[in-house]
C-alpha cells in the first residue's frame, strides 16, 4: 500500500480539524484573560498549521477537504483572535472589519465562482500565504503585549500596516484571478 493510500492520510486533515477546535479555548483563555495560557494554545495551532502543510506536501496526503479545513481552521483562529484583542482593546474595529472583509469576499467570491464558473480550489496566492504569517505574528504578539510584556508600539503600528496592505493586495489578487478565470472559461464556451 503506498503512502497516498495509507490510514495516515487523514492525519493533515485531523490536525487542521484540532486546530478549529482549539479556537474555543484560546477564545476562553484571552476573554478570560489566561495570556499565557493563550499564547501557549496560540503557539500550538500555528505549529500544528506548519506540520499539516508539511505532511499533506511531503507524503502527498493533499485533498480538497484538507484544503479547505486549513483555511477554516486558519481563518476562524485569526479572526477570533483579533475579535477578543478588540474586545480588549489592543486593537481597532477598523482593522478587524479590514481582515473580516476580505475574508468574506473569499467565501462569497469562493461561492459564487463554485456556483456559476466552476468547482472552486482552494489555492492561497503567496501574497495570500505572507498576509496570513502577518495576522498571526501580529496576533501573537498583540496578545503578548496586552497580557506578558510590552511590544513597542511603532512595530505594532507598523505590522497592522502591513497586515492592512497584504489583506488589500491579496483581496485584489484573487478578484483579478477569479476574473481571468471566467473570462477565460467564458471565451472557451463561446468558441
Amino acid at each position: 500500500m503506498g503512502a497516498s493510500g495509507s490510514p495516515l492520510r487523514h492525519l493533515p486533515n485531523l490536525i487542521s480539524t484540532l486546530r478549529i477546535v482549539l479556537v474555543g479555548p484560546i477564545v476562553w483563555a484571552l476573554l478570560e484573560r489566561h495570556f499565557e495560557a493563550a499564547i501557549w494554545l496560540f503557539l500550538v495551532a500555528g505549529i500544528s498549521d506548519g506540520v499539516d502543510g508539511f505532511l499533506a506536501k511531503r507524503f502527498g496526503w493533499t485533498s480538497r477537504l484538507g484544503g479547505i479545513l486549513d483555511a477554516l481552521a486558519d481563518k476562524f483562529l485569526l479572526v477570533s483572535t483579533f475579535v477578543c484583542l478588540w474586545w480588549l482593546g489592543v486593537f481597532p474595529g477598523w482593522l478587524v472589519l479590514w481582515i473580516m472583509a476580505r475574508d468574506v469576499l473569499i467565501i462569497v467570491g469562493g461561492i459564487v465562482y463554485n456556483s456559476r464558473i466552476e468547482r472552486f480550489e482552494p489555492a492561497p496566492s503567496l501574497v495570500s500565504k505572507l498576509n496570513t504569517f502577518l495576522q498571526i505574528v501580529l496576533a501573537a504578539l498583540g496578545v503578548v503585549h496586552i497580557g506578558i510584556a510590552p511590544i513597542p508600539a511603532g512595530l505594532l503600528q507598523g505590522l497592522m500596516w502591513a497586515v492592512v496592505l497584504t489583506v488589500f493586495l491579496s483581496g485584489a489578487g484573487y478578484v483579478r484571478e477569479w476574473t481571468r478565470r471566467a473570462l477565460a472559461k467564458g471565451a472557451c464556451r463561446g468558441g
